[in-house]
């Protein structure tokens, strides 16, 4: 939720408008401002103040608590002239909106904190993307980053990262300083300065006797950290069989320890747990029939930290990190959760900056490597981190996903974009279907060619309608040819995608003549060429009428129901089912 406060008739209108132009998360907050402000502070993500900086610092000074959760905060000026990043909040989410006020309002960006003005990845949103703890200096490492002194990066779990700095590297010989991402104990580095980001990566599993006791289980979690080296911050869940799950010494010494997770509808639990017969069903090193006649399973510690694991993992790689070993009447295992290549699937809109969304443009900086069409690329191509590489691999959508999903297999942070939205006549199909678990995959929409060509024309799909694309490149005429005659014996608006080639000039004509057989001669055809980029044409006629050798590749074809008219120059299809009433 992004929270909007004025106090002045030109604040407030300037926050009516943006809240229009930034959608449903937006809300103009009334009343008395100091109040509102404390009334809803709580649940904003950010917060945007139309008032002097100095007013906003003192309103929002008593109430930041902690740089990860307090919202970001974006101020801007009387006169419109700039929006300035107060402060960053979760995800820097106060920079990134900076940016998108300023876009918005036509006015500048003013971003001073020295990561984002200089476009590299700040090491603080390093540790978000991570979830990881970070053990060091954040602020004078990130500044030797910034000022471009050689830093050493250790990575051995192969965590998929964001553009770094070419001063980041593997490589790097006598570094001033070096960054460890890793769930081990910190070793011995007396003349290095380091930080260390642990992410948190295990799952200990938990098998005991009935009555033991919380010392017992505390003392043998942290024998993971004494004889096998595993960083207890890097454990992110403690598992057992379901009896236990009132086992009082395992909740004592799960709570002792900070676990608590949300799961079956949102309630709060202390331990993941499973019942016997899927932990037996889990394959493990160690199985003991002394245990099965127990606890129903041949295995409680390993079994459950590898389910545990796998659960989080939801089809990715796990391993057992450390096989049971034995406390007092106790018993622990650790599982690893093992990082994977990241592939996001990214729409980035019809081409108009203002419709390309928020989360599309935080996916794009937290790639390394973008993958995508060169006229997509081009578009993109002033968000991206310092050091992102670009790869086009061709114009074809199938040779766009393979080149991705190779590049996101090898261990990297790949970002797969497509023109509207990805997945809709674009590569995110391809690419899923060359994509297994052992890929993270991460989807984010996109305005469509049919979204935004609709907008311009009016509302031509405010009821069923269908879109179909006339390229038989893929698809045989003879099953295009059936799929129109559907939508147009179902009365469905049509939107057609590729209406029109140079090897292909009959297959728009053709269907526009399938569907007149089935709807009145004065169903408005419209039509929008480069929608949402420079110079879009936008025009409509009668079906009868429309003239097909106006329309080219870049056009898309909207034509309506029987049902659909022309009002004050908009098309528009009626959203009730009137031809039922009339009936």
């Amino acid at each position: 939720m992004i929270g909007l406060f004025a106090v002045t008739a030109a604040g407030r209108r300037a926050a009516a408008d943006l809240a229009i132009r930034v959608g449903p998360e937006a809300m103009v907050v009334d009343g008395p401002l100091a109040p509102a402000l404390r009334r809803v502070w709580d649940r904003l993500d950010a917060a945007v103040f139309f008032l002097g900086s100095e007013a906003v610092l003192r309103l929002v000074a008593p109430l930041l608590q902690d740089v990860h959760t307090d919202p970001g905060v974006v101020c801007v000026d009387e006169a419109q002239r700039f929006a300035i990043a107060l402060t960053g909040g979760p995800a820097r989410r106060g920079h990134a909106l900076a940016e998108q006020v300023a876009d918005a309002l036509g006015c500048t960006p003013v971003v001073t904190t020295a990561g984002d003005s200089t476009g590299s990845t700040p090491l603080d949103e390093l540790v978000g993307v991570l979830d990881a703890t970070a053990d060091g200096d954040p602020a004078e490492c990130g500044t030797a980053v910034l000022d471009g002194l050689p830093v050493r990066l250790e990575n051995p779990l192969g965590f998929p990262l964001p553009a770094l700095p070419g001063n980041v590297g593997t490589d790097v010989p006598d570094p001033m300083w070096t960054i460890v991402i890793d769930d081990g104990v910190a070793r011995d580095r007396p003349d290095e300065r380091v930080l260390r980001l642990i992410p948190r990566t295990l799952v200990v599993g938990i098998g005991s006797m009935r009555g033991v006791s919380r010392t017992a289980v505390t003392e043998a979690v942290a024998a993971l950290e004494r004889r096998y080296g595993l960083d207890p911050r890097a454990i992110r869940s403690l598992a057992s069989v379901d009896r236990k799950a009132d086992e009082r010494g395992i909740l004592e010494a799960a709570q002792d320890l900070g676990f608590w997770h949300s799961r079956d509808g949102g309630e709060e639990l202390p331990l993941l747990t499973y019942p016997a017969d899927a932990l037996a069903a889990v394959d493990v090193p160690h199985p003991s029939e002394t245990v099965r006649d127990a606890a129903g399973t041949p295995s409680v510690a390993e079994a459950a930290a590898l389910r545990g694991a796998q659960e989080i993992a939801a089809g990715g790689p796990v391993e057992l990190a450390v096989p049971k070993i034995k406390g007092d009447q106790v018993t622990v295992a650790a599982a690893r959760v093992r990082p994977r290549g990241r592939l996001a699937i990214v729409g980035v809109g019809p081409g108009d900056g203002e419709l390309r969304t928020p989360r599309a443009e935080a996916e794009l900086r937290r790639a390394s490597i973008v993958v995508g069409p060169d006229r997509c690329l081009e578009q993109v191509r002033h968000l991206l981190r310092p050091g992102t590489e670009l790869r086009s691999g061709g114009p074809a959508a199938e040779q766009l996903a393979a080149e991705a999903v190779r590049l996101a297999r090898g261990g990297n942070a790949v970002a797969l974009i497509g023109s509207g939205d990805a997945g809709v006549y674009a590569v995110a199909g391809p690419a899923l279907e060359r994509a297994g678990a052992d890929i993270e995959y991460v989807g984010v929409p996109g305005i469509t060619a049919a979204l935004s060509a609709a907008a311009l024309l009016g509302a031509p799909l405010g009821q069923d309608h269908a879109l179909i694309s006339l390229s038989d490149r893929h698809t045989p005429w003879e099953v295009i040819e059936r799929r129109v005659r559907a939508a147009a014996e179902g009365d469905l608006a049509v939107c057609f995608y590729d209406p029109r080639s140079r090897q292909h000039d009959w297959q728009l004509p053709r269907a526009l003549q399938i569907l007149a057989e089935h709807r009145p001669a004065t169903t408005p055809v419209g039509a929008v060429r480069r929608a949402s980029r420079d110079g879009p044409r936008v025009w409509c006629a009668p079906i009868g009428e429309f003239d097909a050798a106006e329309v080219d590749a870049c056009t898309t074809v909207l034509v309506g129901s029987s049902q659909s008219s022309v009002i004050g120059g908009r098309m528009v299809t009626p959203g009730g089912y009137r031809w039922m009433a009339a009936e």
